[in-house]
């Protein structure tokens, strides 16, 4: 069985003059993301793994989860394809990864994590909110297997659902 959990980084600065890969996060982001990061281990849902985007607010919002489930940030793996990731691309990440992890939380961006969660699911999710995460489990023991309609949607968590 493999847990797949698609989190979107929390919201993000529009200054202008920076370039989107560069945009950090703002001060919702900042006091928002530790909050979930702290209720995903209350909720014992903790990923083996934390892959991410590279771009510089889904950096600090792997951060402040990697702190919220009490692991250090040198754990996270960032994977350039993440960022700008079409649903095809995102796809072939997930297919990509190692068999001996079963649990991988992915850190990126919409639309990509709402289109390839309602592709793999089958379920109308129609906007992950920043921030939110998604928990998507497979009856299969390898990544290479996940494709179209082969995950079961086990919930989908919102910071407003969440209070914050």
């Amino acid at each position: 069985m493999k847990t797949l959990y698609f989190l979107r980084h929390a919201k993000s600065d529009w200054t202008a003059g920076l370039k989107d890969f560069d945009r950090p996060l703002n001060e919702r982001g900042h006091r928002v993301a530790p909050k979930v990061g702290r209720e995903l281990l209350k909720m014992e849902e903790i990923p083996q793994q934390i892959i991410a985007s590279p771009a510089d607010r889904t950096k600090q919002t792997a951060i402040y989860i990697a702190e919220g489930y009490r692991v250090d940030e040198d754990t996270i793996i960032y994977n350039e394809e993440i960022y700008e990731a079409s649903t095809r691309t995102l796809l072939k990440v997930v297919n990509e990864l190692p068999d001996d992890v079963d649990s991988i939380m992915i850190i990126g961006h919409n639309p990509s994590i709402t289109y390839l969660s309602e592709y793999l699911t089958d379920e109308k999710i129609g906007n992950v909110p920043t921030c939110s995460v998604v928990k998507i489990v497979f009856s299969m023991d390898t990544w290479q297997a996940v494709s179209k309609s082969t995950g079961v949607l086990k919930w989908f968590l919102t910071p407003k659902q969440l209070g914050f």
